[in-house]
């Protein structure tokens, strides 16, 4: 775990490439990363090539920075570039702080404090999260009601962890968390929804983040450019108004590794890129490069 001020810089750059002319597109974006209490902006831009002939941003409805980026002129790449620095300072999470409540007697008070709409938001099914009989079994077997709170949380994580394989192309946004208990594989975005839908399912508010964590090259070999990618992880509200971010992908909680751009009810809520295109290609391709490089605290 790695705790303290970090400082990085975080680069995302998608690319859109097509066989017949692109005549026109509107995306609206969520890239630039957000204040949290764990971490300062410091400088952040989205850039479009070409460029956009109308860029408009405001905060949505959870707060994130939404941008949209409008482009009329012809051509047969698009990019669209998200830089940012960011401070990063991650408190080390008391579980045994948390044990002062348990599973149930957390989910009471919370409910009771939290405004109505708050609380609807972060605790009953949304698009990608349904809560299910399989998801309602599954939370039952480490989210016991007099369980005590961390040591409940905590095993979640390990369990998901060790009960699923990381494979990539296994699922899609599309794979319900039925079929990816039936799977039992996925990727971050499927353990992430998972964790939430199992916190939900026992009345404890929970979101889906999403963002980037630093990674490291294994010994003796040197970091490609542009081979990090986007993350994602669950947070959940604990008692005193104090959210929680678990990692069940890595088997661990959120430390300074963890960058956030935006959190929502679901990946729906927090899509990177998505709109509308005027083409007549046949064909189109995308390609995702993600650098998160550490910075000294000076630069």
């Amino acid at each position: 775990m790695v705790y303290g001020r970090h400082r990085y810089r975080v680069r995302h750059i998608t690319r859109y490439t097509y066989d017949e002319v692109l005549e026109a597109c509107y995306n609206r974006g969520v890239l630039q990363l957000r204040e949290t209490p764990t971490q300062r902006v410091v400088a952040s831009e989205v850039v479009a090539t070409p460029p956009s002939d109308l860029v408009a941003s405001h905060l949505d409805y959870f707060g994130n920075h939404s941008v949209y980026l409008e482009t009329r002129e012809p051509t047969l790449e698009l990019t669209v570039a998200a830089t940012s620095v960011v401070d990063v300072d991650w408190p080390e999470p008391n579980l045994a702080a948390l044990d002062g409540w348990t599973v149930a007697s957390a989910a009471t008070e919370l409910a009771a404090s939290l405004d109505a709409v708050e609380l609807a938001e972060f605790t009953l099914p949304s698009p990608l999260v349904g809560i299910g009989p399989k998801v309602r079994a599954y939370a039952a077997s480490e989210l016991v009601a007099d369980r005590p709170l961390g040591q409940a949380v905590d095993a979640l994580v390990h369990r998901i962890f060790g009960d699923f394989d990381y494979r990539q192309g296994s699922t899609s946004v599309r794979t319900t968390l039925g079929e990816l208990l039936d799977l039992r594989k996925g990727v971050c975005q499927d353990f992430a929804h998972l964790a939430v839908g199992c916190l939900r399912a026992v009345g404890l508010p929970a979101r889906y983040v999403s963002g980037y964590l630093e990674t490291v090259p294994a010994a003796g070999k040197e970091k490609l450019r542009g081979a990090d990618a986007t993350h994602a992880w669950a947070s959940v509200l604990t008692p005193g108004g104090t959210w929680l971010d678990l990692d069940p992908t890595n088997n661990h909680f959120a430390d300074s590794r963890y960058i956030v751009t935006a959190w929502g009810r679901d990946f729906s809520d927090v899509s990177p890129l998505r709109g509308v295109v005027f083409t007549e290609a046949g064909t189109s391709d995308l390609a995702v490069e993600v650098d998160v490089d550490p910075l000294p605290l000076d630069a």
